[in-house]
């Protein structure tokens, strides 16, 4: 009779031991599930320290040496122009000439496509880095004047770039961490809650555009380097737990 009593009661030591297992590990579960997540932002206008200009000017002859001697006389003459212009001769780098066969395409009456050679066309090309921007804008509106003395120049658009966007990127990161705290204090200071540690963060895209610019953001990041003035943002997903 005793060892049935004492087996019972064994039995309902047991049960009871496994319901206290149960309900703290549901307790447990739903702690887990506990959590808070937000977005945190930052934005930043600045302006570019850094401008980049690329031109070129070709000339094409049947002769090479024809061509060669025409586009040797037009390189000094832009050289003469860059002088003119006030600007430092030896802030910009010519690359090497380009040369290629130029040919053109005709088709005869029964519809034969034929290849005409037309000449040689040899490029010289420019560029200048610099963070005088001012003198560097001016220059690649004027330059186009050399079509006055025929020579066949191109002016590319300038780029510009902040040699900056390392600290500047450090920075927005801590701003937008920042945000994102305050906005999850917030939610949980107004639900009468607790917030908990810092479980999971992860940090999106750079997207650096021109002010005031609707442009949907790419995935992979947008980077404007047509705008003097720009303007940068970054978000922060970060997850808190809950006390």
């Amino acid at each position: 009779m005793k060892n049935t009593i004492a087996g019972i009661g064994l039995i309902c030591a047991t049960i009871v031991l496994v319901a206290v297992i149960s309900i703290s590990a549901y307790k447990n579960r739903n702690r887990a599930n506990d959590i808070l997540l937000v977005t945190g932002m930052a934005s930043q206008e600045f302006e570019s320290d850094l401008i980049v200009w690329r031109g070129s000017f070709s000339r094409t002859a049947t002769d090479i040496h024809i061509a060669n001697e025409q586009l040797r006389r037009d390189t000094e003459e832009v050289k003469a122009f860059i002088r003119k212009q006030n600007m430092n001769l030896t802030d910009f780098v010519f690359s090497a000439v380009r040369v290629e066969k130029v040919s053109e395409t005709t088709v005869d009456k029964e519809g034969n496509r034929k290849e005409k050679f037309k000449g040689y066309q040899l490029t010289q090309s420019l560029s200048i880095e610099s963070r005088n921007i001012d003198s560097v804008e001016k220059f690649s509106r004027v330059v186009t004047d050399l079509l006055q003395l025929r020579i066949e120049f191109i002016s590319g658009q300038p780029e510009y770039y902040y040699t900056q966007l390392g600290k500047l990127k450090i920075e927005m990161i801590a701003a937008a961490t920042k945000d994102g705290y305050t906005r999850a204090e917030k939610i949980v200071e107004n639900a009468a809650g607790s917030l908990g540690s810092l479980r999971y963060s992860s940090l999106g895209i750079f997207q650096i555009t021109a002010p005031n610019t609707d442009i949907n953001p790419s995935w992979s990041g947008t980077f404007d380097t047509f705008s003097r003035k720009k303007s940068a943002s970054v978000t922060i997903k970060l997850q808190f737990g809950l006390n």
